[in-house]
């Protein structure tokens, strides 16, 4: 369960420094609203999943569960719909007001996704090499 957490907190911290690269490289190379959609849809797929993981860690509390039961699972069911429903308004009002361009909010949704590829390739390299000694 610890290795769990620590991968948790690994796409984490690795989802905010590939923002922050992406948004630094898009700013040096691309163009405004590029850049912009990157930093925006970095923004929110790094936002969603910090609340996602913090909703999880408190729900997921031992005594609650046992306490609250199904009315638990449907809570969280619940909050992450409404998150998914602002997200998509969100990325619609972005789109149809041409705030960003398309491919560069692609390119910062996809942050989340990186992260999590680097995250299994670390530890799938961490297991290979475990096993080869």
């Amino acid at each position: 369960m610890q290795n769990i957490h620590k991968v948790v907190d690994f796409v984490t911290i690795t989802n905010w420094l590939l923002l922050l690269s992406g948004g630094i490289t898009g700013l040096m190379i691309a163009p405004e609203k590029f850049t912009l959609g990157i930093i925006l849809g970095g923004l929110i797929v790094a936002v969603n999943f910090h609340l996602l993981k913090s909703t999880l860690k408190k729900m997921f509390n031992p005594e609650l569960v046992l306490n609250r039961g199904h009315s638990l699972v449907f809570n969280i069911i619940v909050k992450y719909y409404i998150r998914f429903a602002v997200s998509a308004i969100i990325i619609y009002l972005l789109l149809s007001k041409q705030i960003v361009h398309p491919l560069g909010l692609v390119t910062g949704l996809s942050v989340v996704v990186a992260s999590i590829f680097i995250a299994a390739a670390f530890e799938l390299t961490k297991s290979f090499f475990k096993e080869a000694v």
